[in-house]
């Protein structure tokens, strides 16, 4: 951990490789998914947005609008960023939810692209087919990437009761396969799922802490207009304030190792899109919190791991 942070950024791990500030570029390739399409059921997850989590994604469904989806965002990301790197990231829908030849040729559409440092892919851990797999082993041999796997939580109740059509058995299996190829992977966990108490988060966070991963996603659980969950649970808000939050996300942290990375510690909805938890646009405020809470209670990440490895 650097910079005395109190836990293992996904940043500082990118600037360590690239030598400078890294930036992930949202590409929509037009995938969809197994939950929408009618294979397992339609509308997707309960939780999920009209747009897959790719509402800030650049669209580049055919092949030549690649290139100009790439220079669309860098462009943008420019003025704040003169010297970044960039990497591809597969992140609406189910990134690697496609016959493997279209998926060969997005990614390597992606990667060709001289300003591509290398890639991240989204997806389901219920679509990692041998084949995807040996695609994904391939491109790792000679590029930089991880794989993401929305988890979101251990525990099957919840997972039905999201009409996920997968559950943590699905994750570990995928999970396992992935890191027996060297491909880091990074899971994907949602803090404030309908019916689960903070021991039911908890234990989630302590699941994925004791599989082989590279990253974990501790995300804020956003109720967006148009999603099933709001037609569900209109009134439905995760947390009561900003504080439980922050108090939960630095308990978390001290359950994962500190070898491994954190990507995310809240949650980004457009505005336009929010219903609930009304604060949660409030990113940099939450992100504030959380470091002070750290630091006010000498907290790091993998605390708790230490002191059960010294009671062992």
């Amino acid at each position: 951990m650097q910079g005395g942070e109190r836990y293992n950024s996904i940043s500082d791990r990118l600037r360590e490789e690239f030598g400078r500030k890294t930036v992930k570029l949202g590409i929509d390739a037009g995938f969809t998914c197994p939950n929408r399409d009618g294979t397992l059921g339609y509308g997707g997850c309960a939780f999920c947005s009209e747009g897959g989590s790719g509402e800030l994604s650049a669209h580049a469904e055919d092949i030549s609008g690649m290139s100009e989806s790439i220079g669309i965002q860098i462009e943008r990301l420019s003025g704040k960023w003169p010297d970044a790197a960039y990497l591809a990231y597969f992140q609406a829908f189910t990134g690697t939810y496609a016959p493997v030849p279209v998926l060969r040729r997005r990614y390597y559409e992606a990667l060709s692209d001289p300003r591509i440092s290398g890639i991240v892919i989204s997806t389901r851990p219920d679509c990692l087919g041998e084949d995807v797999l040996d695609l994904l082993e391939e491109i790792n041999r000679d590029h930089f990437m991880w794989v993401e796997l929305g988890l979101q939580t251990i525990h099957r109740a919840t997972s039905d009761e999201m009409g996920m059509g997968y559950d943590v058995s699905d994750f570990d299996r995928s999970c396992r396969r992935l890191a027996s190829r060297g491909i880091r992977v990074v899971a994907h966990l949602i803090l404030g799922l309908p019916g689960e108490t903070r021991e039911m988060m908890l234990g989630s966070v302590k699941h994925v802490a004791s599989m082989p991963v590279y990253g974990v996603k501790l995300h804020l659980m956003n109720v967006v207009k148009n999603s099933r969950l709001y037609g569900m649970m209109p009134g439905y808000t995760p947390f009561d304030s900003i504080d439980e939050y922050v108090e939960l996300v630095t308990e978390c942290l001290e359950y994962i190792p500190e070898d491994i990375t954190i990507h995310r510690l809240t949650g980004d909805v457009p505005r336009r899109y929010l219903v609930s938890p009304e604060w949660s646009y409030k990113k940099r405020t939450i992100l504030n919190g959380i470091n002070r809470r750290l630091k006010e209670k000498d907290i790091r990440q993998g605390d708790r791991c230490l002191r059960m490895s010294t009671e062992a």
